[in-house]
């Protein structure tokens, strides 16, 4: 026969395995958002890293002198360009002049 106590016992049993059971669930979830947090920065670097080597590749022997040279004349081009318009009060809001 089945006593009180027994019964109690096997009530708190089942508790603790399901308050157990929810516990090892939320530790999950984390765990997974961990990884998809670790393996998209993984993702990111490799791309970073791939772009750094494409660039070096690129820029090597003398097809890699003219582009470096076009390259840079591009570049002060554009920081000319963008220095001017914030001299002249012209162009976005972020690029003009602070009285």
């Amino acid at each position: 026969m089945v006593t009180i106590i027994a019964a109690l016992t096997n009530f708190g049993q089942s508790l603790a395995a399901i308050g157990l059971s929810l516990l090892y669930s939320v530790l999950s979830v984390f765990q997974v958002a961990f990884a998809l947090v670790q393996n998209t920065i993984g993702g990111i670097l490799k791309l970073g890293q791939s772009i750094i080597v494409l660039v070096l590749e690129l820029f090597q022997g003398v097809f890699g002198l003219i582009l470096a040279n076009f390259a840079g004349i591009l570049i002060i081009g554009g920081v000319y360009y963008l220095y001017t318009l914030r001299q002249q009060g012209k162009g976005p809001k972020m690029l003009q002049k602070k009285f």
